[in-house]
């Protein structure tokens, strides 16, 4: 017997082997290609970094062109590289920021990544291009905030990997009109891999707007959980540098705030990873500042948008309701977009926070038409039947 299992043993590894070397054979043979993307984030009136990932390490870059009717190949277009001290990056995400930009202007775009096969000393092997499609197809479009008036956004929240919820709600808004999407907060259960990320809703905001219309993010409690979660900053990046940020739109600034966790930091669900007490002190110092500046004090509209709201119940909720619902009232906030609970309701002002609270529902989504006379925050079931409405003088 025994010299009959050594044979089968040895055909057992050798068909590991012959498998593990087709596999690898197949994979090098792949050619470099853009997996997910690419996608807007930090918009502002000067500039927009464009997000995407590829298959395979490269470097990339995007090249820009005016909307003003000339065919993409006309000329050698100007070129922005995903660069980090003068040197550009390798990678398989990369974040192009474009500067310099005019304000309410409309441009258009390609996205490039070129894979490098290998790195030696002073040399450096490359391999194929990936681009987007600007032959057979009209190139990707962007226009860049500065436009003074109205503005429109959509807001959905909680939804948890649901993609077909995602495609629901977001098939109520036009887009030839609406200006932005906020996305508020848990849009996965939990941050294990990119490719959870991507598939349980980055794919689909991609397909429907985020490759031409610019997203601002809100992280909510899920998205701090599991070891991908420190990777966030990576796929969403802000114009400070930080989870938490100021922007403009029209006749509104908007206060994005990160609400962290809400329980206490020593919760067992945490297993010591987390320090969202701390890391809420340091946003009350960032946000007594912020509110200083002559973006947020002259606009006529002052919005804050924070995923968990603030309440005397959980922890994190409480810690919201202490360290920065002072400053925003004495700062003239005048609503705060929340969700977390997964259900709606409408806190209305009161002794403690001196403006409403929209608390929006997983299954509902929040679309807002904003104008100098009155800010209106209208909120819309699967079905879209309005569900209720706040409008702000």
């Amino acid at each position: 017997m025994k010299s009959l299992m050594k044979p089968i043993r040895l055909s057992g590894i050798l068909s590991g082997l012959l498998f593990l070397t087709i596999a690898f054979r197949v994979n090098a043979q792949e050619g470099i290609r853009i997996s997910h993307g690419p996608y807007l984030q930090a918009m502002t009136d000067s500039g927009v970094t464009i997000v995407w990932t590829t298959n395979k390490s490269a470097t990339a870059w995007v090249e820009l062109a005016p909307d003003d009717g000339s065919h993409f190949y006309q000329k050698e277009r100007q070129k922005f590289f995903y660069s980090t001290n003068g040197l550009k990056n390798i990678g398989t995400v990369h974040k192009v920021t474009l500067r310099d930009l005019k304000p309410n202007t409309r441009y258009r775009y390609r996205i490039y990544s070129q894979e490098v096969l290998k790195h030696e000393f002073v040399y450096i092997h490359y391999g194929d291009i990936a681009a987007t499609n600007v032959y057979s197809k009209k190139p990707l479009t962007f226009t860049t905030a500065g436009k003074p008036g109205p503005v429109e956004f959509a807001v959905v929240n909680d939804i948890h990997e649901r993609n077909n919820v995602l495609k629901q709600l977001l098939s109520q808004v036009d887009f030839t009109t609406n200006d932005f999407v906020v996305f508020n907060g848990d849009m996965i259960n939990a941050s294990r891999s990119e490719a959870e990320m991507f598939g349980g809703f980055m794919d689909t905001a991609t397909a429907l707007f985020a490759a031409e219309k610019p997203m601002y993010y809100a992280r909510g409690n899920h998205e701090t959980r599991a070891p991908f979660a420190s990777k966030f900053p990576d796929y969403f990046p802000t114009n400070s540098g930080h989870l938490y940020y100021m922007f403009t739109r029209g006749d509104a600034c908007f206060v994005v705030l990160d609400g962290g966790e809400d329980k206490p930091d020593s919760d067992i669900e945490y297993s010591g990873i987390t320090d969202m007490d701390n890391y809420r002190n340091e946003q009350t110092r960032w946000l007594n500042e912020i509110v200083k500046t002559d973006a947020f004090k002259k606009a006529k509209h002052r919005i804050a948008i924070c995923h968990i709201p603030p309440d005397a119940g959980w922890h994190g909720s409480s810690e919201i309701l202490e360290k920065w619902v002072p400053v925003l009232n004495d700062a003239g906030v005048q609503v705060m977009l929340s969700g977390h609970e997964h259900r709606h309701r409408i806190i209305q002002p009161n002794a403690a926070v001196k403006f409403p609270v929209i608390v929006n529902s997983n299954n509902n989504i929040l679309k807002a038409k904003i104008s100098g006379q009155e800010a209106r925050f209208s909120i819309f079931d699967p079905g879209g039947k309005k569900v209720d409405e706040l409008v702000i003088q």
